[in-house]
């Protein structure tokens, strides 16, 4: 790919950003005019203005889709040419991966490298995928009396409201739109005010691939200006959200509170990575260690309770201590960086808060808990390593968001799954040991939607994500992901005998 072989600091200073929403197959500013600065975390330049939108812009967005979706300008295609435009439309996206990928690493700060080969990628992935999938899902004839015949259907939602976080903007993206536009519903995409570059952008290629005007909208905005108004349009039928806990919870209030529509919330987690002294400890250390910190630790389902058999503790810390040097933050225009910035100084403060909580609380700091490379501008924290963590602690109990690992002592497989399942979370869990009867039992008595075994953050398409408890509901990705956009009607047909 000759995408390796590109000057990333030389093009972003060459990049040319449209801030503008986008509403009707047009790219619009605000309708009062008003814009918002979005500065890049790897050194605070101010990398664009964008459309700052409000309610007036959100019920422009809503009433554009309703109109879409109404005359049937793309839930009327037959399933053929709908499948052709996301093939199309993922096909672009990888035609323009250079360019999405430094949007993604300019705008929230993660390593190029991650940028371009996973997460623009697996974007593509995700249209592609559900794009193949239109034609090949068959309805149901429901198995009644002979002088009956009854119709399982499914139909689209209707209108979809799309709210995604920073962390994977375009990945998030394409994890909700890709469904509900296969599904043939009308979508309002509001990406985060952290992170709204390649939202935009993924907005004019859908329009390049030939989905109508109308179909796909982008407000950039922030929650109690544009995200509120979409949780309680009496116009919206869904809302998919992908964020924190707190605002997923008042999602599901609002969702109530207007019109009772669809809330669907993928929301935080505290997940456990559960090591046993049988296991094979250098694959359970670099696969640990790589899991936390990837993506900076801006993961919500990422491995920060390690809870590791007491027998083994020492050597498995002395062990992952000597992987921390390849995770130290460099710049995220550097190929050969794998961890980036923070996403911003609000965010950097708040895991700094955290690690001195930990202190403070009497845990045990191995290695990091400091913001480093200052003098660029940007916000960088190095790999963080508590020893001596217990589960009330505040480090292993709320969710960070950022590079910290808490380590926990247990000795038997009893106490392991009760500290694990000791949480308002649930999105995912990870068990190393070469005792399968173990993987298999302990696996089940994990209160997760996700479950490794002997591996962390397995990922494919094929496979639902989303959690238990407070983890939120329903499931982004595979067929499932459909569940959440389609209607399901039941015909009745009486034949006469």
């Amino acid at each position: 790919m000759t995408e390796v072989n590109i000057d990333w600091h030389d093009r972003a200073k060459k990049l040319n950003i449209d801030g503008r929403a986008l509403i009707d197959g047009e790219r619009v500013n605000a309708q009062d005019g008003t814009t918002f600065a979005c500065f890049s975390p790897i050194d605070g330049r101010k990398l664009a203005d964008v459309a700052h939108s409000k309610a007036a812009d959100v019920n422009t967005a809503v009433a554009v889709a309703r109109a879409a979706f109404q005359d049937r300008r793309w839930a009327g295609l037959s399933p053929r040419d709908r499948k052709e435009a996301m093939v199309r439309f993922a096909d672009l996206v990888l035609a323009h991966q250079a360019e999405l990928a430094l949007l993604e690493t300019l705008d929230m700060g993660k390593p190029i490298s991650a940028s371009l080969s996973m997460d623009v990628a697996s974007a593509a992935n995700t249209l592609r995928w559900f794009g193949e999938a239109i034609d090949k899902i068959y309805d149901e004839i429901a198995p009644t009396a002979e002088h009956t015949l009854a119709m399982i259907t499914r139909e689209p939602v209707g209108v979809v409201a799309a709210i995604v976080p920073w962390n994977y903007p375009i990945l998030m993206a394409c994890w909700k739109i890709a469904p509900a536009l296969a599904a043939g519903n009308s979508v309002i995409l509001k990406p985060s005010e952290k992170s709204p570059l390649s939202a935009l952008r993924l907005g004019d290629l859908a329009l390049l691939a030939g989905i109508p005007k109308g179909v796909l909208n982008v407000v950039p905005g922030f929650g109690a200006e544009a995200g509120t108004p979409l949780a309680m349009h009496m116009d919206v039928d869904c809302i998919a959200f992908t964020g924190s806990t707190e605002v997923g919870k008042k999602i599901q209030i609002m969702a109530g509170q207007s019109n009772l529509k669809r809330a669907w919330c993928e929301l935080g987690g505290k997940s456990p990575n559960i090591i046993f002294a049988d296991c094979n400890v250098d694959e359970a250390v670099a696969s640990s260690v790589a899991s936390i910190f990837y993506n900076q630790g801006e993961s919500c389902n990422a491995p920060s309770r390690l809870l590791v058999e007491r027998t083994i503790k020492d050597a498995f810390i002395k062990k992952l201590l000597t992987h921390l040097p390849r995770y130290q933050p460099g710049n995220p225009l550097d190929t050969t960086t794998t961890m980036g910035a923070i996403v911003d100084n609000r965010q950097m403060d708040n895991i700094l808060k955290y690690i001195q909580s930990g202190l403070t609380e009497g845990a045990t700091l191995l290695a990091g808990g400091v913001r480093v490379l200052g003098k660029t501008g940007g916000f960088y924290i190095s790999p963080t390593v508590f020893d001596h963590v217990t589960n009330d602690m505040k480090i292993a109990a709320e969710e960070i968001f950022g590079p910290v690992l808490s380590i926990i002592t247990f000795d038997t497989e009893e106490e392991a799954v009760e500290i694990a399942n000791d949480t308002p979370y649930g999105l995912a869990a990870a068990i190393w040991t070469q005792n399968l009867s173990r993987a298999h039992l302990l696996a089940k008595a994990l209160r997760a939607g996700m479950v490794y075994i002997n591996s962390y953050d397995e990922d494919d398409i094929t496979v639902p994500f989303g959690g238990y408890q407070q983890s939120g509901n329903g499931r982004d990705k595979s067929l499932h992901a459909l569940d959440k956009y389609t209607e399901l009607k039941t015909t009745w047909i009486k034949l006469k005998p």
